[in-house]
């Protein structure tokens, strides 16, 4: 492996790392300084937004009104990349996924299975014409600039459904090098970075509603984490619409893995697929993200009137609690040194990926919002 490269085995580490053998107490408390810090990250957070504010009205400052989720992620940001992120953090840092699931699941509480559908309809549609824009584009630049094949289709997976786990779901479908995944969620993630601090001032200056940059958000942001942040930087409403259509592409995750599986397996380059419709339905239900149906069930519970005001209230605490741990957890979880050394051509694919989508799925929610004018409350 070249030095720019980064190591998969590392790279996996800093995403799901968890102590190894049998699940012990002694397994548990591994995990139990890394969720202290992420605890500790995002409320330092919150408090900053506080004493922010507070400080700016005693000294009559006009300054910019920061959510904690900003200051979560970026003390988290500072932590990883100046003293380092200390072996013992990183089992119970790397559990920011898992909050992030857990959040999600309890939002269900908020929404109506009726939204859910036409919400999640419209995405689709929506989600189909990304989709397919940016994997010709990605598909065709990482060609021209001469990276292997299944390393453009690594990125063009990764940027048109679910960034790293979308990724990670590939690569034995299409036997992908540790090479290729390493520099594929690198500039993934870069990317990811980039789209959080960039797409919220945009939102503002372009004049999006709340729903809009919701659907924005979750069209066009690649990892789940921080398409969560980036919606709630902008607004709550924002952050919960995000979300949804999030979890909307993260379902289709089963269909475009089993569909680069079939292209590289009839090339003689991957394992090949069982015939049968039996065989291909388990194959996209194994890659099928089953927190989505806890969010479904959740919210089934909630039209049914299943769940009473106080419950729904503590669901809904328990997300915001669970979301305060994930925005932490993508701070400490980004070291920019790493991702710089990734090398400029898998990152070139990435940006030109992600201008696409951007623009792409920016020029649908305006013409479904402004024009057709699908809009579906939150």
């Amino acid at each position: 492996m070249s030095d720019t490269a980064i190591d998969l085995n590392k790279a996996d580490d800093e995403f799901d790392e968890t102590p190894s053998g049998p699940l012990t107490a002694k397994g548990l408390l591994a995990y139990l300084p890394g969720i202290a810090l992420l605890v500790a990250v995002g409320v330092l957070g919150k408090y900053t937004e506080i004493w922010w504010l507070k400080i700016a009205k005693h000294e009559h400052w006009t300054v910019p009104d920061i959510e904690y989720v900003l200051w979560a992620i970026l003390i988290g940001l500072l932590i990883t990349n100046t003293v380092g992120l200390h072996r013992i953090f990183r089992p119970g840092v790397g559990t920011y996924e898992f909050w992030l699931k857990v959040g999600i699941i309890a939002l269900g509480s908020r929404f109506l299975l009726g939204d859910v559908a036409k919400l999640g309809g419209t995405s689709i549609i929506q989600i189909l014409v990304d989709m397919t824009a940016s994997g010709v584009i990605i598909l065709t630049v990482a060609r021209l600039l001469g990276l292997s094949g299944k390393l453009g289709s690594l990125l063009a997976i990764g940027t048109a459904i679910c960034g790293v786990s979308a990724i990670i779901a590939a690569k034995g479908a299409i036997r992908a090098r540790n090479s290729d995944v390493g520099y594929a969620i690198a500039a993934i993630l870069a990317l990811g970075a980039v789209a959080l601090f960039a797409l919220p001032p945009l939102g503002h200056a372009i004049g999006l509603t709340d729903h809009e940059f919701g659907l924005w958000a979750g069209l066009a942001v690649d990892n789940t984490a921080e398409t969560t942040a980036t919606g709630y930087l902008f607004s709550d409403t924002a952050g919960k619409t995000a979300v949804l259509v999030k979890s909307t592409r993260n379902a289709l995750i089963g269909f475009v893995v089993l569909g680069f599986a079939a292209y590289w397996a009839a090339r003689g380059e991957a394992d090949a697929i069982a015939p049968g419709l039996r065989a291909k339905a388990a194959f996209v239900w194994a890659k099928f993200p089953k927190f989505v149906l806890g969010f479904l069930a959740v919210s089934a519970l909630a039209t049914a009137h299943w769940l009473n005001k106080a419950q729904v209230t503590n669901l809904g605490n328990l997300s915001r609690w669970a979301f305060l741990l994930t925005f932490a957890g993508v701070g400490l979880n980004t070291n920019i040194r790493e991702l710089a050394r990734t090398g400029w051509r898998p990152l070139v694919v990435a940006v030109i990926g992600l201008v696409t989508v951007a623009v792409v799925s920016l020029g649908l929610v305006l013409f479904t919002s402004r024009v057709l004018h699908w809009n579906v409350g939150v």
